[in-house]
């Protein structure tokens, strides 16, 4: 199985992707979305990027995002909370620059993790919950076939303002391989 796109492909984070990682977690304007409060340390960048590597021990695995024709990271997607007993998993997603986004990276991205989930991982659900102001990631989740399964109603507090948290999930069909 092939984690390759058309304009993307994911592989595993590198130490040496430590520092952009460092700068993508310490951005303020992403805290919003991972719920960071504090600044990451570079000594818990590396710990991390070890741990992400170990799905099965962690329950979690993050994949870098990265440009074909450049081999340059935009971004990362996360696979966390999982869960193979009951075979699924959360997903979240991050194109860092703005100039990165709306290229289609993520649609992709989030294809290619799908596959890898189904075929590699064996998972039949993905889900994520999503700010209800993010219109962006609501556009790219229901694109990518995921269904609006609830509302936590003023789930989150940002400067003074509620809002709700959007839930949505997607049950995995699996492909059969033909030999």
């Amino acid at each position: 199985m092939s984690l390759t796109g058309k304009s993307v492909f994911l592989r595993a984070v590198e130490k040496e992707d430590a520092t952009k990682l460092m700068l993508w977690e310490n951005n303020p304007k992403h805290w919003k979305i991972t719920g960071t409060e504090v600044p990451f340390s570079f000594s818990s960048i590396l710990e991390y990027i070890d741990q992400a590597q170990h799905i099965r021990t962690h329950g979690q695995l993050r994949l870098m995002i990265c440009l074909n024709g450049t081999r340059e990271p935009v971004g990362a997607i996360d696979l966390y909370q999982v869960d193979f007993k009951h075979l699924r998993a959360a997903v979240g997603i991050l194109i860092a620059d703005e100039d990165q986004k709306n290229h289609g990276y993520a649609f992709e991205a989030l294809t290619l993790l799908e596959g890898y989930a189904t075929q590699i991982l064996a998972l039949h659900n993905l889900h994520c919950s999503i700010h209800s102001d993010n219109l962006a990631s609501i556009g790219l989740f229901e694109k990518a076939g995921f269904q609006r399964i609830g509302v936590r109603k003023e789930w989150y507090l940002e400067r003074g303002v509620w809002l709700d948290e959007i839930l949505y999930q997607k049950c995995l069909e699996r492909k059969e391989t033909r030999n």
